[in-house]
């Protein structure tokens, strides 16, 4: 499984952007895909995730904020953030699970000033 993100970039606090994850290579039989975050000095975070016919979780500090979504059909996977804070700079990453294997994608850096 490849995975391609796009989408980050500058934006004022207060402001949206929408990451994009494009998948291809073996898509069948994903199980889940979501988004993490690292901030400068910091682990890598859960921001979202999407199992595969299950429920989608958030962590605390991004719910009612930013919503994840997944189109089947263009393999591509989705968070809109709203209301961004500085506090959620940071490169996000995509990943897949797929056969008790993690993939991961490039990362795409976001940086919300104040």
């Amino acid at each position: 499984v490849q995975l391609q993100a796009s989408g980050g970039g500058l934006v004022q606090a207060g402001g949206s952007l929408r990451l994009s994850c494009a998948a291809s290579g073996r898509v069948f039989s994903i199980n889940t895909m979501g988004w993490y975050r690292q901030a400068p000095g910091k682990e890598r975070e859960l921001v979202a995730a999407m199992p595969t016919g299950g429920s989608t979780n958030y962590a605390d500090s991004v719910k009612g904020r930013f919503t994840i979504s997944r189109d089947n059909v263009k393999n591509t996977l989705y968070l809109q953030m709203n209301s961004l804070k500085p506090e959620d700079t940071g490169v996000y990453y995509c990943y897949a699970t797929r056969a008790g294997r993690n993939y991961w994608g490039q990362g795409t850096l976001v940086t919300v000033s104040s």
